[in-house]
């Protein structure tokens, strides 16, 4: 199925954005280090006290990169599935899987950064663009099925 080309980019892209998720969490964790801010009490102890189980709003900013990732790469996954399933040209869908690891990788560097506004919101508007038109075109394909 790998050599299916759809499916194979969309394996490419999809596994770059889990290498993305993953590099995120890392950064959280180091972050959390850095700034001394744990969640756990007994982690706390293990790095000076529990004066340190608290919030930071650097931890927090990369905490709400990594959930918004979660609200739309999984979803993202699906429909790329799904979407390969109805056949796209190669082309077209490596277009919709680019565009979105490109939005959303754009997103979480303007989470991190704090880069000035709207530039997150473009990033995740652009990253949804072929999400949308991929469940279009899935709906398409399979609504006489309904």
């Amino acid at each position: 199925m790998l050599a299916s080309g759809p499916f194979g980019c969309l394996v490419f892209y999809g596994a770059l954005l889990v290498v993305k998720m993953y590099a995120l969490a890392i950064v959280t964790g180091q972050v959390r280090l850095r700034k001394k801010a744990f969640a756990n009490p007994e982690d706390a102890l293990r790095h000076g006290g529990l004066q340190y189980h608290r919030e930071d709003p650097y931890v927090e900013r990369c905490l709400r990169a990594h959930r918004n990732d979660m609200e739309n790469i999984y979803p993202f996954l699906f429909l790329g599935a799904a979407y390969c399933l109805i056949e796209p040209s190669l082309t077209v869908a490596r277009w919709h899987f680019l565009v979105f690891f490109l939005g959303r990788v754009m997103h979480t560097v303007a989470y991190l950064f704090a880069l000035k506004a709207p530039t997150r919101s473009l990033s995740y508007i652009i990253a949804q663009i072929p999400c949308f038109s991929m469940l279009v075109q899935i709906i398409v394909a399979v609504a006489s099925y309904a």
